[in-house]
């Protein structure tokens, strides 16, 4: 099956498997061997035909609504798919002729992808689409390499301090581990936030991925369900991660460790658990190593996305 993904990045071409900036959304093109495009060349092409075709074209509409015809893609692939980008509510913060034209979009396309189980239930209910399916979260491991064995300590927490990313909430619960509090450094990382924690730097995924494996707890405390990685990251290394139901990455791989979504009374006595209760922590550390193996591999999406 020939696949093409069509994206706001500027670049044409596969992606390597050692990039070593493995983003969810090139783990899935290089699994899938697909070509990408950028969808404005695309869209304005006059020279389709110069294109090959392909038997399934992945629209992911920019967080920045872009105002483009999904039919111009049906020249290039037999089936059109539109992949969400960001939390299923992203788009009402559109203007209203904005709106229009996603809902519009989403119900022209052949299938919808979604990043998790309540986002498909989501998607179908506000198109009433035939066709409206889960694409998981997917990392390629070949970059990462050999990680070196480290006494793991502290506590970081999977995104700033804004609503976005529920930070504060984060910070709050993983004061129970009394140890440092680290958090990487994202676009919305606040001026102050030195006072209150410790940042990594701005850093590709694989190296975060080396940076990632010295903590020894996770805890991702955000309303903002998405693709979900911090948690698969924390899964692939047997880090347990604190996290909120709804999110599939989260609730597959940490059972033991997922909250209702607000529920910091639940989160807080997990933390203090993992703690004190080195029996349930190395059996958190274990199980999420092993559901990561179970349900994360590329073998296993890649079967389920053929499927």
């Amino acid at each position: 099956m020939k696949v093409a993904f069509f994206t706001e990045m500027g670049f044409s071409g596969t992606i390597p498997r050692t990039h070593p900036n493995m983003r969810t959304e090139f783990a899935w093109m290089c699994a899938l061997n697909a070509q990408h495009f950028n969808i404005e060349h695309a869209v304005a092409s006059t020279h389709y035909m110069e294109f090959p075709m392909f038997d399934l074209g992945i629209v992911i509409i920019p967080k920045k609504a872009q105002n483009f015809d999904i039919n111009a893609f049906r020249t290039l692939c037999k089936q059109v798919a539109v992949m969400q980008e960001g939390p299923s509510w992203f788009w009402q913060d559109y203007t209203l002729e904005q709106q229009v034209w996603y809902y519009n979009t989403l119900t022209s396309a052949d299938i919808i992808y979604t990043h998790n189980k309540s986002d498909k239930r989501y998607y179908e209910g506000l198109t009433n689409h035939s066709d409206v399916r889960v694409m998981p979260s997917l990392m390629i491991e070949d970059a990462i390499g050999a990680l070196p064995s480290v006494e793991r300590n502290g506590a970081i927490i999977g995104g700033n301090f804004v609503s976005w990313y529920g930070g504060f909430d984060s910070y709050a619960i993983a004061q129970e581990f009394g140890d440092e509090v680290w958090a990487p450094s994202m676009g919305r990382k606040q001026q102050l936030e030195d006072q209150l924690v410790k940042h990594l730097p701005y850093m590709t995924w694989t190296e975060w991925m080396h940076a990632l494996n010295r903590f020894k707890y996770g805890v991702h405390l955000m309303r903002t369900h998405a693709a979900g990685t911090f948690a698969l990251n924390c899964a692939y290394l047997g880090i347990p991660c604190i996290g909120y139901r709804g999110l599939d990455t989260q609730q597959i791989c940490h059972p033991s460790c997922t909250v209702d979504v607000g529920d910091l009374q639940a989160a807080r006595r997990v933390a203090v658990r993992l703690r004190t209760d080195q029996a349930f922590y190395d059996q958190a550390s274990q199980e999420c190593q092993q559901l990561y193996k179970q349900h994360y591999t590329e073998e296993t999406f890649k079967t389920k996305f053929i499927k």
